[in-house]
């Protein structure tokens, strides 16, 4: 598979290298206004070719997407020391207001993948320049805080994080919200099998938790200025979904028609993701609390969305 990505930056260049090791993608094209660090980054991750699988990696323009499966969004400024991700949204709107219609006059039969923070809303904002339908615009949304959440419940348990079943849902931000209740280590509820093994899940144990998937990014910033290796292999999962036609159950943000009465908003839940994009949302059975966190982060987007007059 043929995969652009516009933005070149730390996100973009992870996203790429992590597409080629993984033999995801067949050739890949980074595109940046900054055409030197392009060609930079192109060759950088074209030398790890061969210690991978065969791939052509190389810098172009808008010109060269022509035939991509998936053209992933990398662009915009990137989050300072400090700045929620909601407080970028004006800066990355005008970037994409620039970006999305050239992407689209060169590339229209692709699946664009936002990766630009606030990733919510700049994926609807995306899906409203692009006019494509809504599961062709896909958000990488809480992918990362979903494995985060597992990474941190496999560490506390002693297991695989791929033996943990668990979500983060809404806004890929301050207000997500982290599913409890519905958490599964293999097929057993999670605070069932915590007891089994002697490691109960207390009141202290979650409030850790959640604090190191709700402040992993800010505590990232302000240590080395951005993240970039998490999102890039979440990205490069996405896209072999795409490439695999899997179904695979993603937690991507994509445009909701309705969340709650608020209207349309895009926020992560489980979705199935293969060729086409986005074919199914999958609602969760929530406890109460985490219902009314669901509804409050989508009212926090949906807000931000009328600033703009989506």
């Amino acid at each position: 598979m043929k995969v652009g990505i516009v933005g070149a930056g730390m996100v973009g260049s992870a996203a790429g290298f992590a597409l080629t090791l993984k033999g995801i993608a067949t050739e890949v094209v980074l595109i940046d206004l900054n055409a030197a660090r392009a060609r930079a980054e192109a060759e950088d991750i074209a030398h790890a070719v061969p210690f991978g699988a065969p791939a052509v990696v190389r810098a172009g323009d808008c010109a060269d997407l022509g035939g991509a499966g998936v053209v992933i969004l990398a662009c915009g400024v990137s989050q300072k020391p400090g700045e929620t991700r909601l407080a970028l949204l004006e800066r990355n709107a005008e970037v994409f207001r620039a970006v999305v219609g050239e992407v689209m006059a060169h590339a229209s039969d692709a699946i664009l993948l936002v990766a630009s923070n606030p990733v919510d809303i700049m994926g609807q904002v995306t899906q409203s320049l692009s006019g494509l339908p809504p599961g062709r615009v896909i958000g990488s949304g809480t992918i990362l805080d979903t494995a985060r959440f597992r990474w941190l419940l496999g560490r506390h348990l002693g297991i695989s994080p791929g033996s943990v079943h668990a979500y983060v849902l809404g806004e890929h931000g301050d207000s997500e919200v982290l599913a409890w209740s519905n958490a599964r280590a293999g097929s057993v509820p999670l605070g069932s099998f915590a007891a089994q093994i002697g490691a109960p899940l207390t009141e202290d144990v979650r409030a850790r938790i959640d604090t190191g998937v709700r402040r992993a990014a800010y505590t990232i910033i302000a240590g080395k200025g951005a993240t970039w290796y998490g999102i890039g292999g979440g990205l490069a999962r996405i896209v072999e979904a795409i490439k695999g036609d899997e179904q695979a159950v993603l937690s991507v943000s994509t445009v909701e028609p309705d969340v709650a009465g608020l209207g349309p908003v895009a926020l992560s839940l489980p979705r199935l993701v293969g060729r086409a994009g986005v074919t199914a949302t999958l609602w969760p059975e929530l406890d109460e609390a985490e219902a009314e966190g669901l509804r409050a982060s989508a009212a926090i987007l949906r807000g931000q969305v009328e600033k703009l007059g989506l």
